[in-house]
């Protein structure tokens, strides 16, 4: 009994078991929605039928596969047809099969292949029946192949409206493709809200159609808001993809690293963006020449890589590949296009060049220059007219002199040696040259500069020329002592036969002699005195003078030479002082410098010895004095403070061998600051002074004349006036006020002009020369006289320095006014008289001293 229930617990847990696994099982496999999928009766192999959403049902699958043999499910879920299928019934389905290996779970698609041929019936508006509606006023996906075939018009939806069951709805587009371009393209039918297509669709012109559907009753009423309708085209795989050019042309460099990137490709697919349609792989179909295969095309990118090292321009220079680009990822009946690409070997400096001979001989004769004299060759199978191929030539050993250069001849890469210094047979009558050879880029491959330079010996014979006579060295030099008699002979220029290295059968001349000094010995050469030299002489650059050669033998042939003849002194010149007038400035100083100069050479110079000459007793060595200051210089000083004047002091200087000279100083004590003030002052203050007038001077002097002219002429002009006349005084005088101004009345009976130039007594009348006679008074300060008489005109003086002077009278009869600053005829008031009249009249009636400095105003 005890074991029964056990054996039943036991049974029931492995059936629970079974059960948990089966429902795992059947959850794993579970299937995903179901897809219908409208297609036309007759399908041809390779024809895209649609699209199935794999990723919504299975995002881990890693194997599709598909139930029907006639059907092939890609990647991203496009059904194809693998051959040709004629539907005989209406529907057909199968299973996609979506399973991961690794984990063994499983799901399944199924998909329902519908031909519908249905014709619905329209409704009545009369009949009313019940039905349910399958679908609601609402956007509905929907889609057409590209390019179908029909049968046309093809049904795609059927638009319906919940309120038909309560009105008779009558239904409508408008958009692109019905009333808008592409026209008449979608209808829909007015009582069933049936949708169809009339036409096959280029999804790559119109990928997409958005439609507004009506649903409105017979009067016109719109129970429902317009439904927009999206009707997407789905790609079908009708274009071909096409590379961006015919022909690709590529270069790399030979040699280079294996995976080394020679260039990209590209193409393009017009069909939908982001499906196999437009998945593009790339590949080489085949390479020329074809062994061994050099390169490698990545199938997605297009970029194209080397895959040996080996490339080698001077084997292959060029390579021509097909290549071929497939869209629907490179699957066999995805569509292709093809291209050609042309990849050039570009050449590196992997050959460097070598001679083609490994030794030259060749000869130039002597005291020739720039000639070429060889060429050499070299072999490079780099390519021609490159850096890789050019030579650079260079001479390593045997140039020590540089008498040669090696250049390169740019047409035929030769290398050209050349003399540019004359080379001597009697000196060196063979040389051996070493020269190398590189190229003008650098050698590719790491390796030292010796290693990659070819190398060859040049050996030059140097031939014999019956050559002139040779004047070395170019300066030759002899000695004669500056005092030697005329015709005293000496050697002169020695002129050589470079073969024999004797001066026999070569004659000489004169070419140049700057003082005519010597002749010259044709046969020996020799030279004599023909003039008194002289070594002080202006010609004679550091005691040499010089006298040009010519040597010539018996072919005429010559050579010149430069004789330097060297003018040993002799004592023969005493010491000079050379700056022979002295002035001193008595008041600032009491003695001059005085320095002597020897002509003769330093041997024959200081120390000088000073002296002045006569005797002990004379005025000389009364009233002067010498003091040593060095070899060459002496202080001459005044003594018994001499008189302001002009003396004459003779000093003796003599050399150290005893030579003298007797200079007569002009010494000029003078009352100066500076020397060069004593040479303005005038005779009575030096005795021999001269007047010097400065440009100043001379200008204060012409002022001083010009200002002289202008006092007469204005004297003149005054001279020329009209006699002063008395006049009486006026009868109203007694009634004017007298006004003290506090100012200091004018001197005596003096009237000036305002301009300056006319002087005359007030009351007379006249014309003025030089100006209009003005009358006044002057003074230091403003003073001012108006005597009104009826009159309105008035008479103004100008302002004149130092005061303000102002005339002014009142109209009467006959009389006029003339501003004082024009010229022209004055008259002047019967009525003015004298201020020496007015004065004595005001003292008379007040009973006061003469009073200066008043101002009388009318009442």
């Amino acid at each position: 009994m005890a074991a029964a229930p056990a054996t039943r617990s036991r049974s029931g847990a492995l059936c629970r078991q079974l059960l948990l696994t089966l429902t795992v099982f059947t959850f794993a496999c579970d299937a995903c929605q179901k897809v219908i999928l409208h297609v036309p009766s007759k399908l041809d192999a390779e024809t895209f039928v649609g699209r199935v959403n794999l990723k919504e049902c299975f995002k881990l699958a890693n194997l599709i596969h598909s139930s029907d043999p006639d059907f092939q499910i890609l990647d991203d879920g496009s059904v194809y047809t693998t051959n040709a299928v004629l539907f005989s019934s209406k529907k057909r389905h199968f299973t996609i099969s979506l399973s991961n290996t690794e984990n063994h779970e499983e799901k399944k698609i199924n998909v329902l292949l519908e031909h519908q041929t249905k014709v619905l019936k329209p409704s009545h508006p009369k009949e009313k029946t019940l039905r349910r509606a399958k679908r609601r006023w609402a956007p509905i996906p929907c889609s057409v192949m590209e390019n179908s075939l029909g049968p046309f018009p093809l049904f795609l939806q059927q638009i319906e409206s919940d309120t038909a069951q309560n009105y008779t709805i009558y239904y409508s587009i408008s958009g692109p493709g019905v009333d808008q371009k592409p026209q008449n393209l979608f209808y829909v039918e007015r009582d069933t809200g049936n949708l169809y297509c009339t036409g096959p669709i280029d999804r790559e012109q119109y990928d997409s159609f958005e439609l507004v559907a009506f649903a409105t009753t017979h009067d016109g009423y719109n129970p429902e808001l317009p439904l927009p309708l999206v009707i997407k085209i789905e790609d079908e795989n009708d274009n071909y993809p096409i590379f961006t050019n015919s022909t690709y042309i590529f270069a790399i460099p030979e040699y280079s690293r294996v995976g080394s990137t020679v260039g990209q490709v590209c193409a393009t697919d017009l069909d939908e963006p982001g499906t196999l349609h437009t998945m593009l792989k790339y590949s080489i179909l085949e390479q020329f020449p074809a062994s061994p295969m050099m390169f490698f095309m990545h199938s997605s990118t297009g970029v194209i890589t080397t895959t040996s090292s080996q490339l080698n321009r001077e084997l292959v220079d060029k390579y021509q590949l097909k290549i071929k680009v497939q869209d629907m990822n490179g699957k066999y009946f995805g569509l292709q296009t093809t291209a050609t690409c042309i990849i050039y070997v570009d050449d590196v400096n992997d050959h460097w060049p070598t001679f083609t001979r490994t030794s030259y001989v060749t000869s130039v004769e002597e005291n020739t220059v720039d000639v070429e004299i060889l060429r050499v060759s070299i072999e490079d199978k780099d390519l021609i007219n490159t850096a890789n191929w050019r030579a650079n030539y260079t001479i390593l050993k045997g140039n020590e002199n540089g008498h040669f250069k090696i250049v390169t001849d740019p047409k035929t890469n030769e290398g050209v040696l050349c003399v540019i210094k004359p080379l001597n047979y009697e000196e060196t009558r063979q040389l051996t040259l070493q020269i190398g050879v590189v190229n003008e880029a650098p050698y590719f491959r790491e390796t030292t500069s010796r290693s990659a330079m070819s190398t060859a010996t040049v050996t030059v014979n140097v031939r014999n020329q019956d050559e002139g006579p040779e004047c070395t060295p170019p300066l030759q030099i002899v000695r004669i002592k500056e005092n030697a008699p005329v015709n005293t002979r000496i050697d002169g220029y020695k002129a050589y036969d470079p073969e024999t290295k004797s001066s026999s059968g070569i004659r000489y001349k004169k070419i140049n002699d700057p003082k005519g000094w010597f002749t010259v010995n044709e046969n020996t050469g020799s030279i004599t005195t023909f003039r008194i030299l002289d070594r002080e002489s202006e010609s004679i650059k550091n005691g040499i003078y010089n006298i040009t050669i010519l040597a010539t033998d018996k072919d005429g042939r010559s050579c010149t030479g430069t004789l330097g003849i060297i003018l040993v002194d002799v004592n023969d010149n005493g010491p000079l002082i050379l700056k022979q007038t002295v002035i001193i400035c008595k008041t600032v100083m009491s003695s001059a410098e005085i320095v002597a100069f020897d002509p003769d050479d330093p041997i024959n110079g200081p120390p000088f010895t000073f002296t002045l000459e006569g005797n002990s007793d004379s005025e000389a060595q009364r009233m002067w004095g010498l003091s040593k200051i060095n070899d060459t210089a002496v202080r001459l000083f005044y003594q018994n403070d001499p008189p302001f004047g002009p003396y004459t002091v003779n000093v003796r200087v003599t050399d150290k061998h005893g030579l003298s000279h007797i200079t007569p100083l002009n010494v000029i004590i003078c009352d100066c600051i500076t020397e060069n003030d004593c040479t303005l002052r005038v005779v009575p203050r030096t005795g021999s002074g001269e007047l010097k007038l400065g440009k100043w001077a001379i200008l204060a002097i012409l002022l001083g004349i010009a200002l002289l002219f202008c006092i007469l002429f204005t004297l003149v002009c005054g001279a020329t006036g009209a006699a002063k006349k008395p006049k009486a005084f006026p009868d109203d005088v007694t009634q004017q006020n007298l006004i003290v101004s506090n100012t200091e009345a004018p001197g005596d009976d003096k009237v000036y002009s305002a301009n300056g130039f006319t002087t005359q007594a007030v009351g007379s009348s006249g014309q003025g020369i030089c100006g209009t006679m003005v009358s006044g008074v002057k003074s230091g300060g403003q003073e001012a006289i108006e005597m009104v008489k009826g009159g309105q005109q008035t008479l103004e003086s100008c302002r004149g320095p130092g005061h303000h002077l102002t005339l002014e009278s009142c109209r009467g009869g006959g009389q006029h006014t003339l501003d004082s600053c024009r010229g022209g005829l004055v008259e002047v008031d019967s009525r003015r008289h004298t201020y020496s009249e007015w004065r004595n009249f005001t003292q008379t009636h007040l009973g006061e001293e003469p009073i200066r400095g008043h101002t009388l105003v009318k009442n």
